[in-house]
This record gives structure tokens, C-alpha cells and sequence, in this order.
């Protein structure tokens, strides 16, 4: 492909990435008629506050103080591993100068670990992804997308605006529902492929996945299984 194809081939990127996040964060009642199940939202969209000023991007960091910022969206089915999803980055060093720029795509699902839906969080935040009812709290559906909480491992592909793309695991983490002890801070982290570079440092930036079908939490499921084994136990006259 020639210099001239790439500049193009990044500059519909640019231009493509926020007409995504707003697509999905905008349509997500109508995104849980498609094949997807999970909506992946990651400092972009209703989850930036409009006083942050283009400051919402999740960040990672490295032992060394430099950093990575990415923002995006995208849908994924845990069952096909098939996923759609794209954003923005920027590499930072230690002293706040802009390394590179780009975007990133990515290209395999590795592995989505839920902690279980949280009806009530974007209720509680004014948060609101699209037309949706929520059902009364003992209830565990929604005929809306539902907050869900869990661990999403990606492989991505990051196209700077100069110079070769480069291929990393993307670590999303939203702390909801029932998070274990060492999964409870959010945010992103980035190893890549070649060279190993971790970027292992969650520093801030919001991230969140949506439920497209029905998913009971961990409470929930406990709660039905209790009184499942109630009816089956023998009453006595």
C-alpha cells in the first residue's frame, strides 16, 4: 500500500472513530437486536463529564512514568468471540510530550470475565445510554442495555499517524457487580506483543460494559439456586 493510501486509511480512522462512539452510545436500545451481547465503552461518550474538555481518555502507564491514552467503543459476542470496536490514542512520556497519535482497532476478543450485571449505576449517575426502562430493583431484567461489571482482554492493533503499526493485549476492567479484591480498580492496561513493554499502571479513566441480553448477577443466581433447592427438598406432614 502506498504513503498516500495509509494518510487516507488514517484519516478516515480519525474521522470514523467519533462518529463510532457516538453511533454506539447514542443507539444502544436498538444495538440488543444484533448478534452482540456486550457493548464496551471506555472513556468516550455519556461517560465523560462535557466539563472535562477532551480529558476523559483512559490512561496506563509504565514503570518509567510514560503513558498511554486511549478512548473508544464497540460491541463484542462472548459466545462467537466475534467484536467490533475502534477509538483513539496518544503516547505520552513522562513530561507530558506527545510521542505519537493514532488510533486503534481492535482484532480478536481473548477472553470477557463478568462480574454480573448493576441495574442501578447509571440510574444513580444520571447516566442515560439510550431509551431504556429499568425494572424495580428485585428484579434481574431490563428491557434496556444493563451496566455489567468484568475483565474484557483485547488484541489490538494501534495505527500511529507516522511510522509502523503495532500490535498489543488491551486490559479493560469495570469494577460492577461482584469484583474480586484484585480486580477492583478500573480502568485500562496495555502489554505489547513485540518487545514486551507493559503498560501496567491504572491511572484513570471510566470504563463500562452493557448487556445486550439478559444476565443475572451473582446475588441473583444465588437467590434463584437457594429456592430452587427449597422446592426440591421433601416436605414432611
Amino acid at each position: 500500500m502506498s504513503n498516500r493510501n495509509v494518510s487516507w486509511t488514517l484519516l478516515a480512522g480519525w474521522l470514523a472513530t467519533p462518529t463510532l462512539v457516538m453511533f454506539l452510545c447514542a443507539g444502544l436500545a436498538r444495538a440488543q437486536d444484533n448478534s452482540a451481547n456486550y457493548t464496551l465503552v471506555v472513556a468516550s461518550g455519556f461517560l465523560c463529564d462535557p466539563s472535562e474538555s477532551g480529558s476523559c481518555s483512559a490512561v496506563a502507564k509504565s514503570p518509567n512514568g510514560d503513558g498511554y491514552k486511549l478512548s473508544g467503543a464497540g460491541t463484542f459476542n462472548t459466545q462467537t468471540k466475534s467484536v467490533t470496536a475502534a477509538g483513539t490514542f496518544a503516547h505520552e512520556a513522562s513530561n507530558g510530550t506527545v510521542l505519537e497519535r493514532g488510533v486503534w482497532i481492535v482484532s480478536q476478543l481473548v477472553s470477557f470475565d463478568s462480574y454480573g450485571i448493576a441495574p442501578d449505576t447509571l440510574r444513580r449517575q444520571r447516566v442515560a445510554p439510550g431509551p431504556q426502562q429499568f425494572a424495580p430493583k428485585r428484579l434481574p431484567m431490563s428491557s434496556g442495555p444493563m451496566p455489567t461489571g468484568g475483565l474484557a482482554v483485547f488484541r489490538i492493533r494501534l495505527l500511529p499517524i507516522s511510522g509502523a503499526s503495532k500490535t498489543a493485549l488491551l486490559q479493560a476492567n469495570c469494577p460492577l457487580g461482584d469484583v474480586p479484591r484484585e480486580r477492583s480498580v478500573e480502568g485500562i492496561r496495555l502489554i505489547f506483543e513485540k518487545g514486551g513493554n507493559e503498560f501496567s499502571e491504572e491511572v484513570g479513566g471510566r470504563v463500562l460494559f452493557l448487556s445486550m441480553q439478559l444476565e443475572l448477577s451473582p446475588t441473583v443466581k444465588s437467590s434463584q439456586q437457594e429456592a430452587a433447592r427449597g422446592l426440591a427438598e421433601p416436605t414432611h406432614n
